[in-house]
């Protein structure tokens, strides 16, 4: 069983912390994105990865390194030409074995290892409200997949494709992959993973899907935050800190350093952090970084980054307003 999992997104949407920092290596509840994946996959007994590598690829690269020793394999994808394009970079380590393909911006709650069981190819879905964002499956009466578009102008369906394919026919996925490329079959002036999968579809490759609940995507500050909320509540870290206030549930790493401050709830504070003299809730506070007199809510600061503000007393007198913009 192979582990492709692409990672090349440049994470514009989470700038400015991505301009220096690889999107999946950003920290949520206490580890980066990445490593919440690769450690749900060693979990169920997955024995070799290829991870498909971008912007900052040799970041990410030496990341896994120095902290996995399992068998993976690292391709560039050296332009941004769509998930299908990034899925065929790695496909010279396909050989004819199954795959299990997962976003490299997405945590998962989901039986993995009973998907890995399953006969035929399946791909996790969720309903949302928004399918024109998504690729989408259009299902029949036997729990099979009759159809695959992707972000479709007019609804056809409301589930989405949210990032965990299963692919029994490798071989074939391949050779579909190679189709879009020779025959420059791009949607949205990119090459789709979905429509490779259409094209096995249309090869006579039966699909079948399961229901994805705990789906949470890291592509956006307000989606990272709803991840790291999920993610506290699952598995707080508490730490009791003399002089300060400490709300579950949170992750304060042991190196870091609270003085005189409230923290939480749905709160992390990374590796030799520190905050002082403030209140942080709902946040992430990343590596080395530091807050100092301050009141932080849905809220994301950087590696290194330093937010300093200034507590300050008033007297204010009846029918008064003060506005400190």
């Amino acid at each position: 069983m192979i582990a492709v999992i692409p990672v090349a997104g440049i994470g514009s949407r989470l700038r400015p912390h991505t301009y220096f920092l690889p999107k999946v290596l950003l920290n949520v509840a206490g580890k980066p994105i990445l490593q919440h994946i690769l450690d749900s996959l060693l979990s169920i007994g997955i024995d070799k990865y290829v991870i498909v590598t971008g912007h900052l690829g040799d970041d990410i690269e030496k990341f896994v390194r120095s902290k996995y020793s399992f068998n993976v394999e690292f391709v560039s994808q050296t332009e941004p030409l769509g998930l299908g394009h990034a899925i065929w970079c790695a496909s010279e380590y396909f050989g004819d074995q199954p795959l299990l393909i997962v976003l490299g911006d997405t945590i998962f709650d989901a039986d993995i290892k009973q998907v890995l069981t399953f006969e035929e190819s399946s791909l996790g879905v969720k309903k949302v409200s928004n399918p024109e964002r998504f690729g989408v499956v259009v299902t029949d009466e036997n729990g099979y997949i009759k159809r695959l578009v992707e972000k479709p102008e007019t609804y056809v369906s409301d589930l989405a494709i949210v990032g965990i394919y299963f692919i029994r026919n490798s071989t074939l996925l391949k050779e579909c992959l190679d189709e879009l490329l020779q025959k420059q079959i791009k949607t949205k002036g990119e090459f789709q993973l979905t429509d490779a999968l259409q094209l096995m579809l249309e090869k006579g490759e039966k699909f079948k899907f399961f229901p994805v609940e705990g789906w949470y995507d890291c592509g956006k500050p307000e989606t990272l935050l709803e991840t790291n909320r999920f993610l506290l509540s699952r598995n707080p870290h508490y730490r009791s800190i003399e002089g300060s206030v400490i709300i579950p549930p949170v992750y304060i790493d042991n190196d870091a350093r609270i003085i005189n401050s409230v923290i939480g709830p749905y709160t992390t504070v990374a590796s030799g952090a520190i905050v002082k003299d403030s209140v942080v809730k709902d946040s992430i506070i990343s590596d080395e970084a530091r807050v100092e007199s301050y009141l932080l809510e849905k809220s994301i600061i950087g590696n290194n980054a330093i937010v300093k503000g200034t507590f300050f007393k008033i007297n204010v007198g009846n029918s008064s307003e003060i506005n400190n913009v």
